[in-house]
C-alpha cells in the first residue's frame, strides 16, 4: 500500500523562511526551502506590495504630468581647420627647420576646438547673450551673474565627437526660443571674433585696421590745418597768388598812369574845383592805396582776397608745409588702405572663422520630461520596495513570535530609548 505524504502547511513555509531570514541557516536550507518561503512571504503580503507599486505608480504619473516641458535646440559648427594655415605658416616662418615647427606646433593645444568652445563659454558671449535676449527677466535673476549661472545651466557646449565639429545645445520650454538662443550663440560669438585676431590673416587684418585709422585721424587733422592756414594766411595756391598779385599790381599802375594822364588833361582847361577833375584825382587816390596793399599789406591777412606782396613768402612757406603733411598723409593713407584690402583678402581666402552646418529650427518633440520611463522606473522602485517592506513584516513577525528573539529585541529598543534620551 502505498502512503501519501501530507503537504505542509503554507504558514510553516513562511514561518521557515522568516526565520531563515532572521537566523541565516545553513545554504541548502535558504536555496531551498527558504527562496520558496519568501515568494509564500510576498504572496502572503501582495497587498502590500501591489499598494505600495500602486502609490508609486500614481505618484509617478502626477509628477510626470506636472513636469514643465523643455525642448532642446541644437546647432552644428564647423571650426576652421588650423592644421593648414597656422601650421603651415610656422613651419614657413622656421624655413629649414620644418621638423622642428612641426613639433612645435603639435606641443600647442591638443584639440584646437577647445579654444572656440572657450570662447563660446566666455563671459563676454555669455553676458552678450543676456542682455540681447532679455534674459535676466526670463530666468527671474537679481544680477547678470545669477542670470549668466541660469544660461549655463541650460546650454551645453561638445566638441568630443571624432568629427571634429562642435554643437551647442540650449534648452528651454519655448522651442523656438530654444532655436533662437541657440543661433544666438552664433552671433555673439562672431560679434566677438571680429575684435580678436585668432588667425595669421586676421592678425595682419587687425593690424592694419588699427594702423589705417591712426593715419585716418592723421590725415584728417593735416587737412585741418591746412584750412587753417588758408584761413589764417590767406594763401590758397603761392605760386597762382604771385602770378596774381604781380598782374593785380602792374593793372593798377597802369590804370593809374592813365588817370594821371586823364588828371594833366583836365588840369589843362579846369580849375581845382572842376567836378570830373575831383573824381579823377579820388580815383587815382583809391587805386594808390589799393596798390600800397599789394605791396605791404596792413591789416589782418585774412581778411584780403589776395596776399600782400610782401608777406606771400612767409605765408607761402606756411601754406607748402602744412600742404606737405596733407600730401604726406594721404600717401601713408593709400599704402595702409591696399594692404588693409590684401589682408581682408587672404582673410577671406583662409574661410570664414566658423561655419554653421545645421543651423537651430524649433524642436517639434519634447527632450522631457520622459514620462513612460518616469513611470517605468517608479513602478519598478515601487514594486521592489513593496518587497523589502513584505519581507521585513515577515521577519519581524517572526522575531515576535520567538520568546527569545522578543526579549533581545526589547532590548534592542530599549537601548535605542536610552540613547536617544
Amino acid at each position: 500500500m502505498t502512503t501519501e505524504t501530507p503537504l505542509p502547511d503554507r504558514n510553516e513555509y513562511a514561518n521557515s523562511a522568516s526565520a531563515g531570514l532572521a537566523s541565516g541557516h545553513s545554504a541548502e536550507e535558504s536555496n531551498g526551502i527558504s527562496v520558496l518561503g519568501i515568494l509564500i512571504v510576498i504572496a502572503e503580503r501582495k497587498r502590500i506590495v501591489f499598494w505600495i507599486t500602486l502609490i508609486f505608480v500614481i505618484a509617478s504619473v502626477a509628477i510626470a504630468l506636472t513636469l514643465p516641458k523643455r525642448y532642446v535646440a541644437s546647432v552644428t559648427l564647423l571650426p576652421p581647420q588650423e592644421g593648414s594655415s597656422m601650421g603651415s605658416a610656422l613651419a614657413s616662418q622656421l624655413g629649414n627647420l620644418g621638423g622642428i615647427g612641426m613639433a612645435v606646433n603639435s606641443l600647442g593645444i591638443k584639440n584646437p576646438n577647445d579654444r572656440y568652445v572657450g570662447m563660446l563659454q566666455s563671459r563676454t558671449v555669455e553676458d552678450a547673450m543676456v542682455q540681447h535676449f532679455g534674459l535676466m527677466q526670463e530666468y527671474h535673476a537679481r544680477f547678470a551673474s545669477d542670470a549668466r549661472v541660469a544660461l549655463e545651466g541650460n546650454v551645453t557646449v561638445d566638441d568630443a565627437g571624432k568629427d571634429g565639429l562642435i554643437r551647442i545645445s540650449v534648452s528651454d520650454a519655448d522651442p523656438h526660443r530654444a532655436a533662437e538662443l541657440a543661433n544666438g550663440y552664433v552671433d555673439q560669438f562672431r560679434n566677438l571674433s571680429q575684435h580678436l585676431a585668432i588667425t595669421d590673416a586676421s592678425q595682419r587684418r587687425l593690424f592694419f585696421e588699427q594702423e589705417l585709422e591712426q593715419a585716418k585721424n592723421n590725415l584728417a587733422n593735416a587737412e585741418e590745418a591746412l584750412k587753417q592756414t588758408e584761413q589764417t594766411t590767406g594763401v590758397i595756391q603761392p605760386e597762382s597768388q604771385e602770378r596774381a598779385l604781380i598782374e593785380s599790381a602792374a593793372a593798377l599802375r597802369a590804370q593809374i598812369a592813365e588817370k594821371e594822364v586823364e588828371i594833366q588833361g583836365i588840369q589843362a582847361y579846369a580849375t581845382a574845383e572842376n567836378a570830373q577833375l575831383v573824381v579823377a584825382q579820388r580815383e587815382v587816390e583809391g587805386m594808390r592805396a589799393q596798390l600800397t596793399k599789394l605791396g605791404a599789406g596792413t591789416g589782418s591777412a585774412g581778411s584780403e582776397l589776395i596776399v600782400p606782396k610782401g608777406r606771400v613768402p612767409e605765408a607761402g612757406m606756411e601754406y607748402v608745409r602744412r600742404l606737405r603733411d596733407v600730401k604726406y598723409y594721404e600717401t601713408i593713407f593709400d599704402i595702409l588702405a591696399r594692404q588693409y584690402e590684401v589682408a581682408k583678402l587672404d582673410e577671406a581666402k583662409q574661410g570664414a572663422l566658423i561655419q554653421v552646418i545645421d543651423a537651430a529650427v524649433a524642436p517639434d518633440i519634447r527632450s522631457s520630461p520622459k514620462r513612460s520611463r518616469i513611470v517605468i522606473f517608479s513602478t519598478a522602485i515601487g514594486f521592489f520596495l513593496g518587497i523589502i517592506i513584505a519581507l521585513f513584516q515577515a521577519i519581524l513577525q517572526h522575531l515576535k513570535s520567538d520568546p527569545e528573539a522578543n526579549q533581545q529585541l526589547g532590548l534592542l529598543r530599549r537601548a535605542f530609548s536610552i540613547r536617544k534620551g
